[in-house]
């Protein structure tokens, strides 16, 4: 399977027939340029007017050690054999980070190892990365969102396109206790992003989603994903009078994707919708408890640190709804704040054959706005502080250079 032993990285994008067993259709064609073009802009950062520019100051990581993720990352790499161990491993400011994608298997390059590919014993290893990495809910997501992907098959009898284990792992840097690192799962439905600073942890862009979100028969049936994410959402419109609600809603018509997905890291949001300030005392509370649900999947002290830092600015943030708002029709929501950017939205089906948005096909977004997204802005702190030659002058980084600085 491809991924096992090769790098596709962005230097090196092969021609359609090296991986793909299949011929592009007009519309993963427009994909495929997409996200040429995406990736070919030097990273900036999901921004909109008004948001907070320049340093980003985390709250002290304080007594939230990270020194079992940084175990269990050696562990899964131990469990390789060279060659192997080599097609995991890339540089920590390479920039496959941002070649992480919601589509196709094989429509796009995908870095790093297949957990198809790996033994019992080394899926398991780098099944622990996501376990020391999320909150006990946060990895019950994302092994259910593996197997709904599994459920997909079922649906589909599409074997090269759907099956629990086609997501990809890729360890960025060397896991230690104090240089930056980082790890990478990739693939349809699933995309988690892990840097690692000291006892700093950033785990944005990430994005999961399901179609569809519940089994209703087979090997997985009775499993369902994002029930609290959808039923908080519409809790949170339901809490608004009228007018709030006329001014939380932003548009009637679906987005065929969230706004920031795979390729747009450089996304710019015009900020609209209600403000947390204008929202009544239920209001502001239901946005709270919906920010908690998504600050919550990663680690215990992490998400605490993560949910401090939103807190700080909730003044600033503002909720916004598209859709129709009744007990059936498919909907689409966004938090957006300087700390935080969170989008949920309802899909037209793929698996299925709806083109239409319905409630079956889920996708949910979170990014760090301001250049956080992949620890970017913590690595360059990280190389301004600590990489200077003998007359204490920065040395330019690959990272440096590959934005423009």
């Amino acid at each position: 399977m491809a991924g096992e032993t090769e790098n596709f990285g962005l230097r090196n994008w092969p021609a359609a027939p090296a991986i793909r067993p299949f011929k592009l259709t007009l519309r993963q064609e427009k994909l495929v340029e997409m996200a040429r073009a995406g990736l070919a802009e030097p990273f900036r950062g999901i921004s909109y007017t008004g948001s907070v520019t320049g340093e980003r100051i985390l709250p002290a990581a304080s007594g939230a050690s990270l020194a079992t993720l940084v175990e269990a990352a050696r562990a899964f790499l131990a469990s390789l054999d060279d060659g192997r161990r080599r097609a995991a491993c890339l540089a920590i400011d390479d920039e496959a980070w941002r070649q992480w994608s919601n589509f196709h298997p094989w429509l796009m390059p995908r870095n790093g190892l297949c957990l198809a590919d790996l033994g019992h014993g080394q899926r398991e290893a780098a099944l622990a990365l996501l376990r020391e990495t999320m909150s006990g809910a946060g990895y019950q997501t994302v092994r259910d969102v593996m197997r709904l992907n599994e459920h997909a098959l079922e649906i589909t009898a599409k074997p090269e396109e759907y099956d629990e284990w086609y997501y990809w792992v890729t360890i960025f840097g060397t896991p230690s206790p104090n240089e930056p690192w980082g790890w990478q799962i990739d693939g349809h439905h699933l995309n988690i992003n892990c840097f690692v600073l000291g006892d700093e942890l950033v785990v944005t862009p990430t994005l999961m989603g399901s179609e569809p979100v519940l089994a209703r028969f087979g090997k997985y049936k009775g499993l369902r994903v994002f029930a609290a994410e959808e039923e908080q959402g519409h809790a949170l419109m339901s809490a608004l009078s009228a007018e709030a609600r006329q001014q939380a809603t932003i548009g009637t018509e679906l987005p065929w994707e969230v706004f920031a997905g795979a390729y747009n890291d450089n996304r710019h949001i015009e900020p609209s919708g209600i403000r947390y300030t204008d929202l009544p005392r239920e209001g502001r509370e239901r946005l709270e408890a919906l920010l908690a649900t998504y600050i919550g999947y990663i680690r215990p002290g992490h998400s605490e640190l993560r949910w401090a830092e939103a807190k700080r600015h909730l003044g600033d943030t503002l909720f916004a709804w598209i859709g129709p708002f009744d007990d059936t029709n498919p909907f689409y929501y966004r938090i957006l704040s300087p700390a935080i950017l969170v989008e949920f939205d309802h899909q037209p089906g793929i698996v299925f054959d709806n083109d239409k948005p319905s409630r079956d096909h889920i996708h949910t977004l979170v990014r760090t706005p301001n250049g956080g997204d992949y620890g970017k802005d913590l690595l360059r702190q990280h190389y301004l502080e600590c990489h200077r030659d003998a007359h204490g002058v920065h040395t330019q980084s690959h990272a440096d250079r590959s934005q423009g600085r």
